[in-house]
């Protein structure tokens, strides 16, 4: 498969500074997307800490001629890559008191043939756009989350809650996390959408799907969604990364004859 990038951060209108991490490796079919959290400037420390350790150390496998072989074993390596940033922050957080109390949230995606996976923690999310559907595909780790769930308040009250930035996993708050994995098959026209809860706080998902519908390329969509979270508000720093598939033209002639047999 192959695939159109565009990410785009931004401070917003609230912040002095951006926490916000994104690294988009084209050419290893890999998205990294990282909400930092702490005092002064120590959420940009953990948010920037988990983006390069997880390239850093994933980017290998994922070339032509790289290691994974299957989706299981890129899943695990995920998982690998995860738990060594995740020591990464922690260790700083206790041992820099600049750092202290510092943690990021996490999504990535990681492209294997015909598979893409996913994985998150926190409540940074992804989302994949198909034939003019929006679905959010990962579930976010907050007490939010957790109180719908369990029915003690409903959607209208969760969209007012005063506890929507409260996340329940994150990187470096504990000495281990635990990283949720699916993958996905990719189908030629799909769009799939990583972003910090900044967008996600400013826009609904229909206006996540207006902005989608209305506009067809990779990087103006990314400008228009962060736009709309800005003049929504903008009361967080808002990133966004999209995948866009792109379906490849068909073989013609001799040599299509021959892929048949």
């Amino acid at each position: 498969m192959q695939f159109e990038f565009s990410a785009l951060t931004d401070v917003g209108r609230h912040r002095k500074n951006n926490e916000d991490a994104v690294l988009i490796e084209a050419d290893h079919g890999l998205v990294i997307l990282a909400d930092g959290m702490g005092g002064y400037n120590a959420g940009e420390v953990a948010s920037a800490l988990a983006v390069d350790v997880i390239a850093r150390e994933l980017k290998p496998g994922l070339t032509k001629s790289g290691e994974f072989v299957d989706v299981r074993s890129l899943r695990r390596a995920m998982e690998v890559c995860v738990s060594n940033a995740n020591r990464a922050i922690f260790e700083a957080a206790q041992t820099q008191e600049a750092c202290a109390g510092m943690g990021t949230t996490l999504v990535m995606a990681a492209s294997l043939g015909q598979s893409l996976l996913i994985g998150h923690a926190g409540d940074s999310r992804a989302y994949r756009w198909r034939e003019g559907v929006l679905m959010q595909l990962t579930r976010d780790h907050s007490l939010l989350q957790e109180q719908l769930d369990s029915g003690l308040i409903t959607a209208e009250q969760a969209a007012v809650s005063p506890h929507r930035n409260l996340v329940t996993r994150a990187l470096g708050v504990e000495e281990n996390v635990l990283l949720d994995i699916q993958a996905f098959n990719v189908l030629p026209g799909d769009t799939y959408l990583l972003c910090s809860d900044g967008l996600t706080d400013m826009l609904t998902d229909s206006q996540i799907a207006e902005v989608l519908t209305a506009v067809p390329q990779a990087d103006l969509r990314a400008t228009r969604l962060v736009e709309r979270a800005n003049a929504n508000g903008g009361h967080d720093n808002v990133t966004v990364a999209l995948m866009q598939v792109v379906e490849m033209p068909k073989k013609s002639g001799f040599v299509a004859k021959l892929r048949k047999y």
